[in-house]
């Protein structure tokens, strides 16, 4: 098989651009199965490795009382790491589909852990962009060569290998507000300089699984190579692009209104419910901790009743709460987030492998294009909502994207590759 194999779509073909020895590692290990340690190695880094970037947000109120910061400001700290890490993510994957990087996920962790560092230290609102802009550029490496790994050690159950992976970002991010409550708001803002070891030890734990990455493309360079299978469902490639623009729209969707919550969830409780900072700060972990629990229990569901009808149930589904949110007291506001979290995550792993079983053999590209894009319309969200709350107020914000499930009734329109493959 050569590097630019083709793949049958429809009666058609297109081009996967794939080294040959990746598509034949990740054939193999399709037949061997699951490799169990691989998979809970990197689903503990994403752990190391969110929670590291959470602590940007997590510090949001900190900045805007050390740095008299308003709601627009704040924004466009959130868009520097966001846009930075959406607009590499797709880059990297294109690349690294086509020239495997085993170190580049300890490279990825080196990026991290200098924005730590300088926003440990930074002495004006321009170095507090600098260094959300380092962190966005160590994610934009991790996510797509982490996506590579996990699908080489998945052994054909993706949509559980994906969850496995993601969940652990999910709860790297939910820690991300425990550690500003009890660490980061005692010790100040010097205090991230701590996380430097944290960094450290994920460095460690990649460089590690980056010697099995490159031992796998080494050892199925050296072996017969298998011909390249398409995805088995008989798409077009029109309906193909089609269905890729209806993902994406469900992605804005999710990112969108999770955006709202990760950035402006803190400064709502404390304005409309007189919340204190750390009691804050224990609400956003508890929609956090929702999240990751929803990523971890939708990748098998997925796997077990198809994709289509999860992606589905966690866009449409979440309408309700969504709508009830904005007019709760603060207890109800505490279930519903829970609620909206769970729904919301479900989805977020089989999305991803949605697309990828759309297109073999785009693996790093396209978990870069959705990762990423989740990370461009955090961003823009973080801002054009900032903006928003400061001309209006964040009551508001929640009323208007409160309606924003609403757009995962395109779901209908996606079709049933479970079904057609079978």
């Amino acid at each position: 098989m050569s590097a630019n194999a083709e793949v049958p779509i429809g009666g058609k073909t297109s081009v996967a651009r794939q080294s040959p020895a990746v598509a034949q590692a990740t054939a193999t290990q399709d037949v061997a199965g699951p490799v169990h340690a691989i998979l809970w190695i990197m689903c503990f880094a994403h752990f190391l490795n969110d929670l590291l970037q959470s602590l940007l947000s997590a510090v949001f109120p900190m900045l805007r009382d050390s740095y008299n910061l308003d709601f627009s400001q704040i924004g466009y700290i959130a868009l520097a790491f966001q846009i930075t890490a959406s607009i590499l993510q797709p880059l990297v994957g294109m690349y690294t589909d086509k020239r495997p990087t085993p170190w580049g996920l300890a490279a990825g962790m080196g990026a991290t852990l200098g924005g730590l560092l300088f926003l440990a230290y930074a002495g004006s609102y321009w170095g507090l962009l600098l260094a959300a802009s380092m962190v966005g550029i160590g994610s934009s490496i991790f996510h797509p060569e982490g996506s590579r790994i996990v699908r080489m050690a998945a052994g054909g159950r993706m949509g559980t290998a994906q969850s496995t992976f993601q969940v652990g970002g999910n709860f790297g991010q939910a820690s991300g507000p425990l550690l500003a409550a009890f660490v980061l708001i005692p010790l100040g803002q010097r205090g991230l300089v701590w996380f430097a070891l944290v960094a450290l030890l994920a460095m460690a734990l990649l460089v590690w699984v980056g010697r099995w990455y490159a031992a796998q493309v080494a050892q199925e360079a050296r072996a017969p190579r298998r011909a390249a299978v398409g995805g088995g469902h008989g798409l077009t490639r029109n309906q193909i692009g089609v269905t890729i623009g209806l993902l994406l729209l469900l992605m804005f969707s999710k990112s969108f209104y999770s955006a709202s919550l990760t950035t402006f969830y803190t400064f709502f409780l404390m304005d409309k419910f007189q919340v204190p900072l750390r009691d804050a700060q224990l609400y956003l972990f508890l929609f956090m901790g929702s999240v990751a629990a929803g990523v971890y229990f939708g990748g098998p569901l997925g796997d077990r009743f198809g994709r289509k009808y999860i992606i589905w149930f966690s866009i449409l589904g979440a309408l309700p709460f969504t709508l009830a949110l904005p007019y709760a007291n603060l207890f109800w506001a505490a279930i519903l987030t829970v609620a909206i979290g769970f729904i919301t995550a479900s989805s977020m792993s089989q999305i991803v492998v949605y697309a990828l079983e759309l297109v073999p053999g785009r693996t790093g590209m396209l978990s870069g294009l959705f990762l990423g894009f989740a990370f461009g319309m955090s961003g823009v969200a973080a801002a054009a909502l900032g903006h928003l709350a400061d001309v209006t107020s964040l009551d508001f914000v929640f009323k208007i994207c409160s309606f924003l499930p609403l757009i995962g009734a395109v779901c209908w329109f996606l079709p049933n590759i479970d079904k057609q493959r079978k």
